[in-house]
């Protein structure tokens, strides 16, 4: 069975350490076969800057799922 996760760095130091975080659930994947499959998207600032506002309703209703 599959795990859906969705990696949502935010501001700040967020993206720093999700994206080493990132590496972690990926290593782990590979090694343990976990079945995870991540996706990306934009929270904060960033999501500011590409759609207007801090958090799109499609974002939400990506993590909701």
């Amino acid at each position: 069975m599959s795990k859906n996760i969705l990696i949502l760095p935010g501001d700040g130091i967020g993206p720093e350490i999700v994206a080493e975080a990132v590496k972690v659930l990926e290593t782990a994947n590979q090694r343990f076969g976990l079945g995870v499959q991540l996706s990306h998207d934009d929270l904060g600032g960033a999501a500011y800057d590409r759609y207007g506002v801090p958090l799109a309703d499609e974002t939400l209703e990506r993590a909701r799922a």
